[in-house]
């Protein structure tokens, strides 16, 4: 499968045989994703959301008291409806200090599908899910999405925000 170019505003798409899902990645903002498509993310159980794109997620949806009333652990999904679009938590670890594993972001996309099967979501766009503050790496991630949603029908957008000159070249000359 391809992998997305990330130039500002491309977009790459990988798609199965069976043209059942299909895996995009867009350069830009994750809140300008289409506004009948879900969106997910990660969280710890107590729902901090102190963090990250969290933060914009809980500034955004607001929701924090329905979100831990649905008692969620880790490796489940929590979700919110606004409108007519879904938002999916997907619970990776038991408090925001603590980091995931992949097998914990795998029962929590899997839950996540069953959720979207059930609420007749078939496009969901999110950042690229573990992989900020939570120190995962993208290349496991991305093999767990298609492992999850592979021939499901349902799509997944994934956002990357443009990296910015300066801070590529801080990372590049970053001592190892």
């Amino acid at each position: 499968m391809s992998r997305g170019s990330e130039e500002a505003g491309s977009c790459d798409a990988a798609q199965s045989a069976d043209d059942s899902w299909r895996l995009t990645y867009v350069t830009g903002d994750l809140f300008s994703c289409p506004e009948d498509e879900a969106l997910a993310h990660c969280i710890s159980e107590d729902c901090r959301m102190g963090a990250g794109i969290a933060v914009r997620f809980r500034k955004e949806f607001d929701g924090v008291e329905e979100l831990q009333e649905q008692n969620k652990l880790t490796g489940q999904c929590a979700v919110l409806q606004r409108n007519k679009r879904f938002i999916y938590y997907l619970v990776t670890k038991k408090r925001a200090s603590h980091k995931p594993n992949y097998d914990s972001l795998r029962r929590s996309l899997e839950d996540m599908k069953s959720l979207c099967e059930r609420d007749g979501v078939t496009r969901v766009s999110m950042p690229r899910i573990g992989c900020g503050l939570d120190r995962l790496k993208w290349d496991q991630v991305s093999e767990i999405l298609e492992r999850v949603f592979g021939r499901s029908g349902i799509s997944i957008t994934v956002y990357s925000l443009p990296e910015r000159a300066e801070t590529k070249a801080m990372n590049e000359n970053r001592r190892r």
